[in-house]
């Protein structure tokens, strides 16, 4: 009976130290006062008509020239569909757009980073996009299932300084830790990429290959860097509280409007200016660029105030 007894007072005793470190893990709570900053997670949504039409024809010229998006695409061989028709359709909108893979492919010219492990992978991208960018200022990371509009992307951080840290996409929260979701696009300016290759070089606060005992995914490694540099997430949304950033396909937000809000099943599932859709299927890719892009109501003027013109020598639709 004492051995019984014994056994139950040890299993109590492992139970409770297992919980108290799933509790740890659950909960922490990196950075929140690094560098001096508060955290300053909220709500970014781009800038009204009333906004827009109190800038002058010249300074709307000088916002859309200065706002160019450099876009990583994060492939591996195994998607190798959805990397050409990424490349065939949505990244040729962006001021430049290169592939980051695992491993080289014949097929589709691409970065190869020769690394397997994800968030290593992610790092090593991160790092080469911000020596290569040029006079790029703003980040666009992406898996090759994503979708974006770009154009909606540069009207949403239009008026927003590059300079400053900014972190954007659809935010979730995990314990303590907001991060943005890596299926609907992640968005970083040049100051966020700055600082956060500082933090790369500290191995205990953002280690390379994580920690074994708790391998974290890559958005919330990058979240936790991110947040001891001081940088944190913020929720891309339009006017009325609707997320600009989707981690889903376009049909599965229409399928899921249509059980939940079946009298306004569009109004109730999409902003007008959506800048990602994620989990898309190649086919539906190609779809989007054309209701996107192509399709266009004859004789009906949309009255946009701005223009982003195509990146030089592009081919994009």
């Amino acid at each position: 009976m004492m051995s019984e007894g014994s056994s139950f007072m040890k299993g109590m005793a492992l139970g409770g130290l297992f919980c108290l470190v799933m509790t740890y893990f659950e909960t922490f709570n990196p950075g929140t006062h690094s560098e001096g900053h508060l955290h300053l997670h909220h709500h970014l949504k781009p800038l009204s008509k009333e906004e827009l039409q109190k800038l002058s024809e010249g300074q709307m010229s000088a916002l859309t020239q200065q706002v160019g998006v450099y876009c990583l695409i994060m492939v591996t061989p195994k998607l190798l569909v959805h990397w050409a028709t990424a490349n065939d359709t949505w990244s040729k909108h962006c001021d430049k757009s290169v592939f980051y893979t695992s491993e080289s492919s014949k097929a589709l010219e691409a970065f190869d980073l020769q690394e397997q492990d994800e968030w290593a992978r992610m790092r090593k991208a991160i790092k080469h996009a911000f020596e290569n960018a040029g006079e790029l200022r703003w980040f666009f990371l992406a898996r090759p299932t994503t979708f974006a509009i770009i154009e909606n992307l540069k009207y949403l951080v239009l008026d927003k300084d590059s300079s400053q840290p900014f972190y954007i996409g659809h935010t979730e929260k995990s314990g303590e830790l907001d991060y943005v979701e890596y299926d609907s696009g992640i968005v970083l300016s040049y100051e966020a990429v700055r600082r956060l290759i500082e933090i790369f070089k500290d191995e205990d606060k953002c280690p390379e290959r994580g920690n074994a005992l708790w391998k974290m995914p890559e958005e919330k490694q990058l979240a936790t860097c991110l947040k001891y540099s001081g940088v944190f997430a913020e929720n891309g949304e339009d006017a009325q509280g609707k997320g600009l950033f989707n981690k889903k396909s376009v049909s599965s937000m229409i399928s899921d409007s249509m059980g939940q809000n079946p009298a306004d099943v569009v109004e109730a599932c999409c902003p007008d200016m959506a800048i990602t859709f994620g989990g898309m299927s190649p086919s539906q890719m190609q779809v989007l660029m054309y209701g996107v892009y192509r399709l266009r109501p004859y004789g009906h003027d949309f009255h946009d105030s701005l223009t982003f013109l195509p990146p030089k020598d592009s081919d994009n639709d």
